[in-house]
């Protein structure tokens, strides 16, 4: 019954959706259900008097309603939720990577989206993503701006350029624009909202507030904040081998990590945080203003890491059934006719011995130690395994102040200047070093990475009369930029090497008298970390790029149909040299009701100070053993071994040509096909196994050791992006109420057309194509009857695969349903009960291939996972109920 209720209620939403040509935009407050005046776009031209529809680039415009309707405290699952062409996983566990998550636009990662803050530069995050894995595929190597930091409740409008404008804006803006345009207005609003989904877990509470004041006739200022704390989500099992090993050691089994839950995590890892937003302007004249614009974030979150477990077993294996642990017969294989063998973390596989060579002891030197009874190992510290905690806390700031205005001729001028910073500080608790035996601690902190940006910019723009049907507004202007990655000193467990890194053992044949050992010569212990690798005094330091540009442009109305519009831009960096781009886009109105646009341009992203210079030590595990990745500088010895040479921009060729379809004041609906050509791409190498003749050759690779893996950034491959964005509006009156329609759809295509097989693996490019849905369809719904209101919304996701993460295996296709109902009472306050993924849809859980043969005898993989780790398109929390009181004056 519940499936027939379920398909039932999807095809009657659809179908209505469907019939009625949706619309992309929409408010669902009371006071916006009428007919919505077009918005002037922003983005995209330097004209004062374009409208989504008239303009000649394909630009969304989604209202502060929109935005703030959405439960999600993370401004990347809102967008998300809303933009199809937009996408970004949930990130488990992740490294960094999961405070710090890579979105992508149109298969593009988020370096090739530029972010602006009210039309100015928002600055990149200081996290260069290299964790390698489905979380990050499309974002692997890049550095991106974390709009994370923005409160939805600030915003007045979003407004997302979708061709390449890297001409108009530079750097970065090869996939898009976004914009996050300010609040102006006064008043007073207050919003709490509570929720968590249908298992229990993930209790979501937030509270965000906004104060506008106006100053005098001629200025305003505006704050607003939100503080959010969201619990953690587990959507996993526990490790077979924990289950094994409490059956083994009861009287330990409370000592297991998270007991009695999952030894390790797999879902959201639990965050708290604030933002503020600042914005003001005041005129000077009845022609100029002074502006000032202030964004202020914290945020905070604690991930599960891998469970290190003390045994190693082969049979027999604990299965939970769902009716308890039950013990499989001892060697008895898998369906497969596997043996299932897990091994123990290489943490308990060692053995410290303290007792070191006596003082003048006979073939005993110093420095050597002693084959007795006098040792340590770890299971003296952790008995029952231990899973580490990791930490991030992230701080940004960012500030505008410019000056602005008009002349009686028209010609306009805007200076400004902006200053962004970002820092992430990494941590860890229940962790141990190796190397270091005894003297271990069991926490780390990783050191900051830090980005700093500052730019200068001058706009100008003056409208000349030259007989066409409107004037050439003319744009000139010039840009300098100063952008700088820090990475500071960890501490000295966190990256070192300890007394117990390497032990040459000797016994005892003799008063006095030693010789070497032959059955173990030699004890070695992994440094750093477990987990993470701090940042050490070699890795440490300051990098810095500038540059400067210049850019012109033109735009007009040649005739009432045909508008056509010019930008060029020339930049020059310090480091690599310099850069031309240009851009024209048309467009030709047929009649009132149907219009052609299309662009061609080139573009251009630099490569960062980060990604140039960042030094990571990660841990990874293969076959219960950890192993070491190294990610190097291009020009650390360590990268140069292994064919290492100096990063260069990505360069790119955007085509789009789309149609514009508005028959009546209620109906709109938009075609955009875009084609963009990326050469160079940036991204990171497969590993490269580290070998006893590297290590001899490069000393400084010990750290990461023989087995161990080493890779760098390098522009490594060419890709093609092909696709088609669907974006219709339609409103009208329905059972006495208005009725706002929504449909938007994305189809994108990504793949790789050249690249270097010694450098880039055939999972990396593989995933680059099939990681997101080719497919994405929002169908939305919103009624409003005087002072209720009802909004529903159907998400389809096509199949997906990761041959990084679940080699042979396509996830299916998807449908999730969102649904929302809203009462307005005593003019002021608004209530709202909602649900997110109404039905608990989750992605198809892991299949057991012949890469996972446990998985057919304990339900899970080998770490946990019944559902893929980075959530696919929509997540693996399933369904969230949520309730949110607004106030608003």
């Amino acid at each position: 019954m519940r499936q027939i209720f379920r398909f039932s209620l999807l095809a009657t939403a659809g179908a209505a959706a469907l019939l009625s040509t949706p619309a992309f935009a929409q408010d669902a407050a009371a006071e916006d259900a009428a007919a919505p005046a077009e918005e002037i776009v922003v983005v995209g031209t330097r004209r004062t008097d374009r409208t989504i529809t008239d303009s000649a680039s394909p630009v969304d415009v989604i209202s502060s309603t929109e935005l703030q309707s959405q439960p999600t405290a993370n401004l990347l699952d809102t967008l998300k939720n809303i933009v199809p062409s937009f996408f970004s996983s949930q990130n488990t566990i992740s490294d960094a990577s999961t405070f710090v998550r890579s979105p992508s636009l149109r298969g593009l990662p988020a370096d090739n989206i530029l972010v602006q803050l009210n039309g100015k530069r928002y600055n990149r995050s200081a996290l260069v993503q290299v964790y390698v894995g489905g979380d990050t595929a499309l974002g692997y190597g890049s550095q991106g701006a974390d709009i994370s930091a923005i409160p939805a409740i600030a915003i007045k409008s979003l407004q997302i350029l979708r061709e390449g404008a890297t001409a108009q804006y530079g750097s970065d803006a090869i996939g898009g624009v976004i914009n996050y345009g300010l609040r102006d207005d006064a008043g007073f609003e207050l919003q709490a909202r509570y929720g968590q989904t249908y298992e229990g877990d993930g209790k979501a509470r937030q509270i965000a507030g906004f104060a506008g004041f106006k100053l005098g006739d001629g200025g305003f200022i505006n704050l607003s904040g939100e503080y959010n704390k969201d619990g953690g989500t587990s959507r996993g099992t526990t490790r077979p081998i924990a289950l094994q090993f409490a059956a083994a050691n009861p009287s330990l089994a409370a000592q297991l990590p998270n007991f009695p839950g999952p030894v390790q995590i797999w879902g959201s890892s639990p965050t708290e945080g604030y933002k503020l937003i600042f914005n003001s302007a005041y005129e000077v004249s009845d022609s100029s203003k002074i502006y000032l614009t202030g964004n202020l974030a914290h945020s905070k979150g604690n991930q599960s890491f891998n469970y290190r477990s003390p045994i190693a077993q082969t049979a027999p294996l604990v299965r939970d059934t769902g009716t308890g642990p039950q013990t499989l017969v001892p060697g008895q294989t898998n369906a497969a006719g596997d043996v299932i063998s897990i091994g123990s973390n290489s943490a308990f596989r060692r053995t410290a011995y303290l007792t070191k060579c006596p003082v003048g002891a006979v073939g005993c030197p110093v420095g050597g130690f002693v084959k007795d009874a006098n040792i340590f190992r770890f299971s003296q510290l952790y008995p029952a395994g231990f899973t580490p905690r990791f930490i991030g806390v992230n701080d940004q700031i960012f500030g505008t102040i410019g000056y602005k205005g008009e002349t009686d001729s028209g010609f306009r001028y805007d200076l400004s200047g902006t200053m962004g910073r970002n820092r992430l500080r990494l941590s860890m608790t229940n962790s141990l070093n190796q190397s270091f035996g005894p003297q271990t601690q069991t926490a780390f902190e990783f050191g900051d990475l830090i980005q700093k940006e500052l730019t200068l910019n001058l706009d100008l723009s003056y409208p000349l009369e030259a007989g066409f049907a409107s004037p050439i507004t003319l744009s000139a202007g010039a840009e300098y930029r100063r952008e700088t990655y820090k990475a500071t000193e960890g501490d000295l467990q966190s990256y070192g090497a300890g007394p117990f890194a390497s032990q040459d053992l000797y016994v005892l044949t003799g008063p006095n008298t030693y010789a070497r050992d032959t059955v173990t010569p030699t004890v070695t212990s992994s440094p750093a970390a477990s987990g993470y690798g701090g940042t050490s005094p070699q890795s440490a330091g300051s990098f810095s790029q500038k540059n400067i540009a210049i850019y012109v442009g033109a735009e007009t109305d040649i005739t009432d149909a045909l508008s056509v519009g010019f930008a060029g831009r020339y930049e020059d960096y310090n480091t690599f040299g310099g850069a031309f781009v240009g851009k024209f886009n048309a467009r030709y109105e047929f009649s009132d009701a149907f219009a052609i646009r299309g662009t061609v341009g080139t573009g251009f992203h630099a490569p960062s100070p980060g990604q140039s210079n960042v030094e990571i030590l990660t841990t990874g595990f293969f076959q219960g053993n950890q192993v070491q990745t190294g990610t190097y500088q291009v020009s650390n010895p360590i990268s140069q071994r292994f064919g290492a040479v100096a990063l260069k921009p990505e360069k790119s060729t955007n085509f789009g040509l789309g149609f514009v379809v508005e028959p009546s004041s209620n109906l709109t609906l938009t075609v955009d096909a875009y084609s963009i050509r990326v050469r160079d791409r940036i991204g990171i190498t497969k590993p490269f196994k580290v070998t006893q003749a590297d290590v001899n050759a490069v000393p400084a690779l010990a750290s990461v050791g023989v087995g161990g893996d080493v890779n760098y950034f390098t522009n490594g491959f060419n890709t093609t992006t092909k696709g088609v964005d669907v974006i219709g509006s339609f409103r009208t009156d329905a059972a006495g109420g208005k009725l706002n329609l929504t449909l938007a759809y994305n189809y994108n295509k990504s793949k790789v057309t050249k690249f270097n097989p010694a450098a880039i693996s055939a999972e990396q490019i593989f995933d680059i194509s099939n990681v997101a849905p080719k497919h994405r369809i929002v169908l939305s719904s919103g009624w409003q009857l005087n002072s209720f209101a009802l909004n529903a919304r159907a998400n389809y996701y096509s199949s997906w695969a990761t041959n990084i993460d679940y080699p042979g295996q396509r996830f299916g296709a998807k449908v999730t349903a969102d649904l929302d109902v809203s009462y307005k009472f005593a003019e002021h306050f608004t209530f709202t009960v909602g649900a997110t993924n109404l039905f608990d849809t989750k992605p198809d859980r892991i299949a057991p291939t012949t890469f996972n043969p446990i998985y057919a005898s304990t339900n899970s993989t080998a770490d946990g996972q019944i559902y893929p780790r980075s959530g696919g398109p929509f997540g693996v929390n399933g369904g969230l109920v949520y309730a949110r009181i607004g106030i608003k004056y």
